[in-house]
């Protein structure tokens, strides 16, 4: 059998296969409700066959959304529908997860089809919060630096989602400390100038980050999973480095997280990215080997060969895909006829299920 259909049991929890739909904002909430749309959007992935369906990218907080139209858990109304959801995609045998996050200073946006600028007055702005008081884009608003009473008030926010998230049915949290939204913004020296016991030294700038996974877990079951998703480089001489995302891989595997959720860049406009196909991956195999900690691996992966070998190669343990799931809802179906699988298709589908050859 293949290892990108081959089982794999994280605590409580079995993911039929390596496939995961990579959490994607939508942009298409309202006061942060799920709708039909996200309903149809994560539950036809599940009926497409991956073993983890990653809900977007889900504000802890009001003020934490990228834009006016992220999704939220930052109030219990959010619940009922998120529950529809995650019932639908384990009705079909996948595994329901949620990312949440918190944008800091590159919150207040408008929609990327709207242009995606930072909106600084008016209607749908709000004031951002960062690590220290540094706009991410020059003419962007100045960001909030927290206090430490505020810190505390967000760390209380993660904890409350995911309570939240255990009553809409979530079997796994992710923790989003990647792409230089605000848990980023306090591991990376090029966002975090503070002389407070949060910045200065790795061991303040991750501070942040320990704190609210030991927030979570006093809510979250110890027979569920808790992955976090870093950038493992911001590709800026001077910024957060591999060696650092392997110093904190080593912490996170104490404090007992489960997968590194590996991507890269966010926090510089000025990161020279060599963008290509599987051009994360080595920093997932670089993480893995060097903490035997399991890892993602994501970032313009995308057909079943190419996962496959990456898989083979022991360089990550989980093939996260984002884009190749918005072009093709079903492909881990079609991947499995191209490997030669014969896997379980929905009963509705199963008439037009075939052999590759």
């Amino acid at each position: 059998m293949s290892l990108l259909f081959t089982p794999l049991k994280i605590k409580s929890v079995e993911f039929k296969n390596r496939i995961v739909v990579s959490p994607m904002c939508q942009y298409s909430s309202v006061d942060g409700f799920a709708s039909d749309w996200h309903l149809v959007h994560l539950g036809s992935r599940a009926v497409g066959g991956a073993a983890l369906i990653m809900q977007e990218a889900t504000a802890v907080s009001p003020e934490g959304r990228i834009s006016y139209g992220d999704m939220g858990i930052w109030k219990d109304e959010h619940i009922e529908k998120l529950h529809q959801i995650t019932s639908f995609i384990h009705e079909h045998g996948a595994v329901a997860g949620i990312q949440l996050a918190h944008a800091g200073r590159k919150a207040s946006t408008e929609k990327p089809w709207e242009g995606d600028k930072q909106i600084l007055s008016g209607e749908n702005h709000w004031q951002t919060v960062s690590a220290s008081p540094i706009p991410f884009r020059e003419g962007e608003m100045i960001p909030h630096e927290l206090t430490a009473t505020e810190i505390a008030s967000v760390i209380n926010d993660f904890k409350n989602a995911a309570v939240r998230s255990l009553k809409a049915g979530f079997k796994l949290v992710e923790i989003h400390a990647a792409h230089g939204y605000l848990i980023n913004q306090f591991l990376s020296p090029l966002c975090n100038q503070r002389t407070d016991g949060y910045g200065g030294s790795f061991d303040n700038r991750i501070k942040f980050l320990l704190e609210i996974i030991d927030a979570v877990k006093t809510v979250w079951p110890a027979e569920l999973p808790i992955f976090v998703r870093i950038s493992a480089t911001d590709w800026v001489e001077g910024g957060w480095t591999i060696d650092d995302s392997v110093q904190l891989a080593l912490v996170l595997k104490e404090k007992g997280i489960d997968l590194i959720d590996t991507s890269s860049g966010g926090t510089s406009p000025l990161a020279k990215i060599p963008v290509g196909p599987g051009y994360q991956v080595q920093l997932a195999a670089a993480i893995k080997k060097q903490t035997g900690i399991l890892t993602g691996a994501v970032g313009i992966i995308t057909n079943a060969q190419q996962a496959e070998e990456i898989l083979q190669q022991e360089q990550a343990d989980f093939i996260f895909m984002a884009r190749e799931h918005l072009r093709d809802p079903y492909f881990a179906l079609h991947a499995a006829l191209e490997l030669d699988e014969n896997i379980e298709w929905p009963v509705q589908y199963a008439r037009a299920k075939r052999n590759k050859k």
